[in-house]
């Protein structure tokens, strides 16, 4: 750990915030002294620090144990690059449209490469006036389902979640360019176009 460029990233962080270093200080129960030897490289944030830290400055520990927070390239949020993520433990979903570091519950989650709707994996979709009705043959007991399905348009992205025992059939608004996406909690995510 640079102690360095830990604390350059502190101020950066810091000051994105609009914080003085007295309110940084007084948020984690420490003097501007200490906040002030951190930014100077002259020493690091105690490890009991570092998860409150985090939450003011709105950075992951990892980031900011390393002293680097780098930024993406704006790419506006371009829908053709929506990314869907899981979370093992408790199931919550998050798509992205774009490249992210997402965590939930202690892990860091990956998003989910989709493949092609194959077997007991295909939707069916019936327009009904200005939606998708769409039914999914696949079983939906606790222990194999679909946790959600999805539609991408050009310019915006509908999820709907799905849980056991219930039927695996939705509605979905119609949308330009739209992709389907279904995640089955075994056998993961597959896209299907309309």
């Amino acid at each position: 750990m640079d102690a360095g460029k830990v604390g350059r990233l502190i101020a950066v962080l810091r000051k994105e915030k609009h914080l003085t270093q007295k309110e940084l200080a007084d948020a984690l129960g420490l003097s501007d002294r200490t906040v002030s030897k951190w930014e100077r490289g002259a020493g690091c944030p105690d490890i009991s620090l570092l998860n409150a830290l985090s939450g003011i400055l709105g950075v992951n520990i990892e980031k900011l144990l390393s002293g680097e927070a780098e930024t993406g390239e704006a790419d506006g949020g371009n829908m053709k690059k929506t990314k869907f993520y899981t979370c093992p433990q408790c199931g919550n979903v998050t798509l992205c449209t774009g490249d992210a570091d997402i965590s939930c519950c202690g892990r860091r989650l990956s998003a989910l490469v989709p493949g092609n709707a194959a077997g007991g994996h295909m939707m069916n979709v019936s327009p009904v006036e200005d939606e998708y009705f769409v039914t999914i043959d696949h079983e939906m007991s606790k222990s194999h389902y679909i946790s959600f399905a999805a539609c991408l348009g050009y310019d915006r992205a509908v999820l709907v979640k799905l849980y056991p025992e219930q039927s695996a059939e939705l509605r979905l608004p119609r949308m330009p360019g739209a992709r389907l996406f279904a995640c089955c909690n075994t056998h993961g995510l597959w896209e299907q176009k309309i």
